[in-house]
């Protein structure tokens, strides 16, 4: 693909095309939903539930139609409107995860899937969500959330050996984006950077964005300061894991692989 010089996009080519996105990320199984589904029945959450940072909305649509009273939050607008068109049942909302009051005990269960949590990247960002968390939840709430493991990074270097490249067709244009991943250990980052080129596109665009790098105990000594009992801290099944959940297959034990999975309930008013 032609492609000599590489300028900074000032937005994300992903979020600001959700259609995109989902053709980039498909779910046709709706595994991300039906996971979150099984650990809410299986904690016996009742059925209001707050979905934060919940992009194209597949995931809230999903538990919408399981029977469930979603509010879904994003702070991208073009999210938000697609997910109004084409994912209805969830009342959508523009919210930041780093700090959002959309109620005081509203919620059976607020939920942050896909990374969504990492981009908390310091501990007073991690503070405020968690604290935002608390006073949404009712006493008793959950907190579900699916994300990157910090700890696979202790040693293994196989995700930063080397550019991922990935390439898809979207609305007649083949699309190419090359990923390249270091770890900042000062910042305690994941830091990503992507190069998207097209067919017929005049230039490549460049895009960087960040995951914080929690470790299991770093995020249950974080989570207990902010009155939340874990319940479930392993790193799979889950619906980004390979091989991928399936009904009926339990949580493991260890918390050595690329994701984690946390389940969390409410134990103290702090």
């Amino acid at each position: 693909m032609p492609s000599t010089t590489t300028t900074a996009a000032a937005h994300n080519l992903l979020t600001d095309h959700p259609e995109l996105y989902e053709t980039r990320f498909p779910d046709p199984e709706r595994l991300a939903g039906r996971w979150t589904e099984d650990c809410l029945r299986r904690h016996g959450a009742g059925p209001r539930v707050l979905d934060m940072g919940c992009g194209t909305g597949r995931d809230a649509a999903h538990l919408h139609d399981a029977g469930r009273k979603v509010t879904a939050a994003d702070l991208s607008e073009a999210m938000l409107t697609y997910a109004r068109t084409h994912h209805a049942g969830p009342d959508y909302v523009r919210a930041d995860l780093h700090r959002f009051d959309l109620g005081r005990d509203d919620f059976d269960a607020v939920i942050c899937l896909d990374s969504s949590l990492l981009y908390c990247h310091t501990n007073d960002q991690l503070d405020s969500f968690l604290s935002s968390c608390r006073r949404a939840l009712v006493p008793g709430g959950l907190l579900v959330a699916e994300m990157r493991n910090g700890a696979y990074f202790l040693g293994r270097t196989d995700l930063l050996d080397a550019p991922t490249v990935n390439r898809f067709t979207w609305q007649g244009t083949a699309y190419r984006s090359t990923t390249t991943l270091t770890v900042d250990r000062t910042a305690q980052l994941l830091r990503r950077t992507r190069v998207w080129t097209a067919d017929g596109g005049p230039e490549a665009v460049e895009q960087r964005s960040a995951w914080r790098l929690l470790f299991p105990q770093e995020l249950r000594h974080v989570l207990a300061t902010h009155g939340f009992e874990v319940l479930e801290l392993h790193d799979g099944p889950g619906p980004r894991t390979e091989p991928a959940w399936s009904e009926g297959r339990l949580p493991g034990e260890t918390t050595d692989a690329d994701r984690l999975h946390l389940v969390a309930r409410i134990a103290t008013r702090c």
